[in-house]
């Protein structure tokens, strides 16, 4: 059976699709992540799961024995540790001495200089209304208190290295609810903001309010995503659904000129997004750049699972999603390897499915592109501060009832680990100063959320986060392990300098998991920002190098100190790359395969897309 013709518990849901596949053989759905519940113990279970599901929606998702484990490790070790408690106590008595000092100074109209300067990230207090009195009083005190419970989370003996990153994480997260710059009373550039306009700002900032309560109420997204709909003025690439079953929609896209290179180009996006964050408007669509340097690309469109899809899991996205859409490209564009891309999770699957692949003789990838991919997930940055098996437990227990992890949930997680930039400044600029930031293609399509499967993000968070499988060479594909060394097809990697979700040095270590040629660039920006680099983009720069399988030693330091900038976006470095491992340009290929029933089925950008 092919991976066309797979059968999953999605079919149950009506789906057009080119050749609608076979029935075949239940799958046996048992898993170690989820076992199956003994009948005898059915009631209980479900009686836990149910308190621990409306236990979630109080918690936001955050597992309180979790937290408690972290609490009583840090608490218990700093209680049996009187020489880091007299350190603490004299640190304290030393800021609250320069503090005092600080303060009398600033009181008797001298200049004093400040106690403590913010990081180089933290552009609170750059205003200089901050460094009048009492403002710099005000920030210099939380400023202080900010380093001293940094000091008091970290360093305690005894305490494993996550419980204290959650601690210092969970102290940081609570004392930036009550930073200065939060509250009107003693925010100077707010106050100077309400005295020029007459308490104006205030005005505009309660009727945004209003709105966007109004708004969550009746599911409208944000303000301003009217303008930016999907097929007129996002995903406009021109294109066709060439193929679909009941988990992706492959979209062709059409040829922008009379000559192709022979080798296609598959682009696998992360399910956590919808695709289009490739094919945002014209002017930053790596879709439509791609096309006009004379590729044929093949973008896979998810679908938006719900309840029905509880018991989907991680290989039928490899088989429904990477190997389906491989098959059918292998019918419109036969005889020639691909060139598979992968962007986050995508970029894990399709490292997934490569290695399978190699393992098993299958030669249709002819190169990789990992996109802000990881595939070692043992240095994941903050988002490993909520996996532990406490916290997947209560996350699994929160996805039993629904059969899916909701959008919401997901997005107050990455919320919140740059709540000062997604979270606290956007309530300041909304609601006090009155200011409606102006909605963009990347706000509208980061408003257009997507949801989990039970089963497939289960599996993902242990085996991948949890477990580390994929690079501890533990991860089955058809009951046997897959190991990324058997992949000798040449890689493009790509990390982005300030990627909270896939660090760029996670994301460097495909160097040392992999034997063959790898290519790392590094570029500026954000995890969404960094990839969608147009060319022409305003202050950009990357750095790239290629590494041969000998300089496997080579550290991500130490490439970054050898390896000079370079102006501008990545883009163009990439397609070259890519075109000096294509053939040159000739045929373009059908749209589609109607010989072997793969007829075009919807214009792009299809169906799927369009679910909520």
């Amino acid at each position: 059976m092919t991976a066309m013709q797979k059968t999953t518990a999605l079919e149950t849901v009506p789906t057009a699709s080119t050749t609608p596949p076979p029935r075949g053989r239940s799958r046996d759905r048992a898993s170690s992540a989820l076992p199956v519940v003994r009948a005898d113990g059915e009631v209980v279970a479900d009686f836990d799961r149910s308190l621990n599901a409306a236990l979630a929606r109080i918690t936001g998702g955050l597992a309180p024995a979790a937290l408690m484990e972290v609490y009583w490790d840090w608490a218990v070790h700093l209680a049996s540790s009187p020489g880091k408690r007299t350190h603490l106590a004299v640190k304290g008595a030393r800021k609250s001495a320069r503090m005092a000092k600080f303060v009398l100074a600033c009181m008797s109209g001298g200049s004093a200089e400040p106690c403590i300067t913010p990081l180089p990230q933290d552009r609170r207090f750059d205003d200089p209304a901050w460094q009048q009195f009492p403002f710099n009083v005000m920030y210099q005190g939380f400023l202080l208190q900010q380093q001293w419970w940094h000091n008091a989370t970290t360093g305690v003996r005894g305490v494993t290295q996550r419980h204290e990153e959650v601690a210092s994480f969970a102290a940081r997260q609570m004392l930036d609810v009550f930073a200065p710059s939060n509250f009107l009373p003693t925010n100077p550039e707010l106050l100077r903001r309400t005295a020029a306009e007459g308490g104006m700002n205030l005005v505009r900032g309660f009727q945004h309010l209003l709105e966007d309560a109004a708004r969550m109420v009746t599911g409208k997204g944000p303000a301003g995503i009217e303008a930016f709909a999907v097929g007129r003025e996002l995903a406009v690439t021109p294109g066709k659904v060439v193929y679909r079953n009941a988990l992706i929609e492959l979209i062709q896209y059409a040829p922008a000129g009379d000559a192709v290179h022979p080798e296609p180009i598959l682009i696998v996006p992360a399910w956590i997004m919808k695709y289009y964050i490739l094919d945002l408007s014209p002017g930053n669509s790596l879709v439509r750049f791609l096309v006009a340097q004379g590729f044929t690309v093949f973008m896979v469109s998810w679908r938006n699972p719900g309840a029905e899809a509880r018991d989907v899991g991680m290989d039928d996205y490899r088989t429904l999603g990477v190997m389906a859409a491989l098959d059918a490209i292998g019918h419109i564009v036969p005889g020639q390897p691909v060139h598979g891309v992968g962007y986050c999770l995508g970029g894990t699957l399709l490292s997934i499915a490569a290695a399978a692949m190699a393992r098993d003789g299958d030669t249709r990838l002819g190169s990789l592109s990992l996109l802000a991919a990881q595939t070692d997930f043992e240095e994941a940055g903050e988002l490993t501060l909520f996996i532990s098996e406490s916290q997947l437990t209560f996350l699994e227990d929160m996805m039993w009832r629904r059969g899916f992890l909701d959008a919401r949930q997901m997005a107050g997680s990455f919320q919140m680990l740059r709540s000062n930039d997604l979270i606290w400044s956007r309530m300041i600029h909304e609601y006090l100063a009155g200011d409606r930031g102006p909605m963009t293609d990347m706000l509208a399509w980061n408003a257009d959320p997507t949801r989990m499967p039970y089963r497939m993000h289960s599996e993902y968070l242990r085996r991948l986060f949890l477990d580390n499988d994929l690079a501890q060479g533990r991860y089955r594909v058809d009951g046997r392990p897959v190991a990324l060394t058997d992949i000798r097809a040449p890689i493009f990697a790509v990390g982005t300098e300030f990627d909270h979700i896939a660090p760029w040095r996670s994301a460097f270590k495909i160097r040392r998991l992999t034997d063959t040629e790898v290519t790392f660039v590094l570029t500026n920006g954000g995890h969404n920002g960094g990839i969608v680099s147009e060319p022409g983009h305003a202050r950009r720069r990357h750095r790239v190098r290629t590494l041969a399988p000998a300089d496997a030693d080579l550290d991500a330091d130490t490439w970054l100190e050898t390896t000079p900038p370079v102006e501008g976006s990545w883009w163009p470095a990439w397609v070259d790359w890519l075109a000096a491992r294509s053939g040159p340009p000739g045929a373009v290929p059908t749209m589609g395969a109607p010989q072997d029933g793969l007829p075009p089925l919807d214009n792009a950008p299809g169906r799927y897309v369009m679910q909520n």
